[in-house]
């Protein structure tokens, strides 16, 4: 289906999240660590999160501890233009559920939850992410 808004920005799918409870987190974190054979750092910014790049630089995996809710795995799409990409994905059929912090969370039209992650300008190219006309 083709995009049509008028405003040109570049996303692309880039972190796969794993959530998990509290009391889950750090036998999860020691997990996904020698399953990717990464360290995953605190992220200091957010202390809820330990993530890293993984190998290639396309991708990144983050363990997010949860104050409520069950495990699951989300993904975030990152974006140099959060508004156009909120509306191309609301005419796709997600709809937004919560912002927070400088991001929002979605729903897609199966009911799955996602992330939309702002980007500094510049940072997304045609070498890294998709163009939008």
């Amino acid at each position: 289906m083709p995009y049509v808004c008028g405003v040109t920005h570049y996303s692309r799918l880039f972190k796969i999240v794993i959530d998990v409870p509290s009391a889950d987190h750090d036998r999860e974190l020691a997990f996904w660590s020698g399953a990717t054979g990464r360290q995953l750092p605190r992220i200091d910014k957010h202390p809820e999160y330990h993530g890293a790049l993984l190998p290639g630089g396309e991708s990144a995996l983050l363990v997010q501890r949860l104050e409520a809710g069950t495990a699951r795995v989300h993904v975030d799409i990152h974006t140099d233009n959060l508004a156009a990409e909120l509306a191309r994905l609301e005419a796709l059929g997600a709809e937004r559920i919560e912002q927070v912090h400088s991001w929002w969370i979605m729903r897609d039209p199966a009911g799955l939850l996602f992330c939309v992650i702002p980007q500094p300008s510049g940072s997304l190219n045609d070498d890294n992410a998709h163009r939008w006309d």
